[in-house]
């Protein structure tokens, strides 16, 4: 597989999917492979990052690459008024591979039609995060054995949730029936909810959390995020409105598995840490071999 890059998980077919799940098994055995040796990869993050700036700044390095980039917009000339057009254009002189964050939706998309060279996107404000989905469909099929016929919830915020998004989108070929989960001031966008039905995939809104505990395979539990409000007040309303505890796992499904893409805050308390349904920090640790199969499949080298 070769391509121009993957700005949204559409850009992927079911075969692209299953073909990026495999080779990550292959470097979760083997994850020191020099494939990357003599490439540079650009990391440019102009919004936080912690687990997806390491972890592909990991893939790389494990795989012979060198990285060049920021993790801080403030330290760019981005700063100084440079346009993100100049930016792109300039880094994709140097580099191999341009993998990006930035805080307004279709950036990613832009940044991919004036690059040289392929773009990752490694969210796009509310909107995408392609390889987040990646990842969780890995960590999904790990702890399932399928990713077929899964009931699947979301918690939390589902307005500006772009991890969400991308796993809604990614999971329509596995027949799956969601339960989408938040207040009503968070709920799923409208036009998820269209996609889901020109899809044929089943999907019901709640606003409890224990309405959903004893029947999902996959509890998908999202921050709420400070960062994508104007108002504080509208935050302040809604940001602990769930919290997972460890005794409301009782009676939860065997095979049950909690997902999160974090940081997390208040929505799953320390204790659920102990359970053997909790999945979130080995999650983060599949991004590696997920991101390494991405890199190398844009690449041409897997």
């Amino acid at each position: 597989m070769k391509s121009n890059g993957l700005v949204s998980i559409s850009d992927y077919s079911k075969d692209d999917i299953l073909h990026i799940l495999d080779v990550a098994a292959d470097f979760e055995k083997n994850p020191g492979r020099r494939l990357l040796e003599g490439k540079l990869v650009a990391t440019l993050f102009f919004e936080p990052s912690t687990r997806t700036r390491l972890s592909f700044e990991t893939a790389v390095n494990r795989l012979g690459g060198r990285v060049i980039g920021f993790s801080d917009a403030a330290t760019s000339s981005s700063s100084k008024g440079e346009t993100l057009k100049d930016t792109i254009k300039m880094v994709s002189n140097y580099v191999d591979l341009i993998v990006m964050r930035h805080p307004i939706e279709g950036a990613a998309r832009y940044a991919s039609e004036i690059s040289s060279v392929p773009v990752i996107n490694a969210g796009d404000g509310a909107n995408q995060h392609p390889t987040q989905t990646m990842l969780d469909l890995y960590s999904i099929k790990k702890t399932q054995g399928t990713l077929e016929n899964l009931t699947i919830s979301m918690v939390g915020d589902l307005k500006y949730g772009r991890t969400v998004h991308s796993l809604l989108m990614a999971m329509q070929y596995f027949n799956p029936t969601y339960y989408f989960v938040s207040p009503p001031e968070l709920k799923i966008p409208a036009r998820y909810k269209f996609f889901c039905r020109d899809h044929g995939i089943p999907y019901t809104e709640l606003e409890k959390i224990e309405d959903v505990l004893p029947i999902s395979d996959i509890l998908y539990m999202t921050r709420v995020q400070q960062e994508r409000f104007t108002d504080p007040v509208e935050y302040e309303k809604v940001r602990n409105t769930y919290t997972l505890k460890l005794d409301m796992l009782d009676g939860t499904k065997d095979n049950l598995k909690i997902l999160h893409p974090l940081p997390r805050i208040t929505e799953i308390s320390q204790d659920v840490d102990t359970s053997p349904k909790a999945y979130y920090f080995e999650q983060a640790r599949n991004g590696v071999f997920a991101r390494q199969a991405v890199i190398c499949s844009i690449l041409g080298l897997v």
